[in-house]
């Protein structure tokens, strides 16, 4: 069912890509997409995509981690991070099988803290999601150890109520643009 909703979403949304694609590829030229690889479901690798909000030459790391974030950030960055439009391609790993709508936010592998801790939990048995517990009760402002314990809580309670209220937060905390970090 993911695989059917994300491509007729792919589809609607089209015209809206064309247009974030255009913005970026006048801004700082191609690629258009950021793709990197995230650690997926029992950790396996896949490429996730991403429309590019960062300047070409800049570091791969956790935005977290970046000192002077904005420097690095596309004028049109901080408009696509704020609506979570980067996050719109995460459709594209929806279709492959790669990702769900909800679940853990997948992690680059870098992140070797919390991959090891979700490994320990069963956390990492799931699909990564597009959006997921933690992201609705925090987003990016969170520590590891919180976020942890949202995504036991999501283990542990899952189902397709749960699922149907995640996503209803999520459009309204992206309305609102509240927890996004530059």
């Amino acid at each position: 069912m993911n695989r059917v909703v994300a491509f007729f979403l792919l589809i609607l949304l089209l015209p809206i890509f064309i247009i974030v694609g255009l913005i970026v590829l006048i801004e700082d030229g191609f690629p258009v997409f950021f793709i990197h690889p995230r650690a997926g479901r029992n950790g396996v690798p896949f490429n996730m995509y991403k429309f590019r909000t960062m300047k070409k030459g800049t570091p791969v790391m956790a935005s977290n981690r970046m000192k002077n974030t904005k420097s690095h950030l596309l004028k049109s960055g901080r408009w696509i991070r704020k609506s979570s439009i980067d996050e719109w391609p995460n459709l594209i790993n929806i279709i492959k099988g790669e990702m769900s709508f909800v679940g853990p936010r997948p992690v680059i592998e870098s992140e070797r803290k919390l991959l090891k801790l979700r490994r320990k939990y069963g956390i990492d048995s799931q699909k990564p999601g597009i959006t997921g517990y933690a992201q609705v009760n925090g987003r990016d402002l969170m520590s590891i150890e919180r976020k942890l314990v949202l995504e036991r809580y999501y283990l542990r309670h899952k189902n397709r109520w749960m699922n149907f209220k995640i996503i209803v937060k999520t459009l309204k905390i992206v309305a609102r643009a509240t927890g996004v970090r530059f």
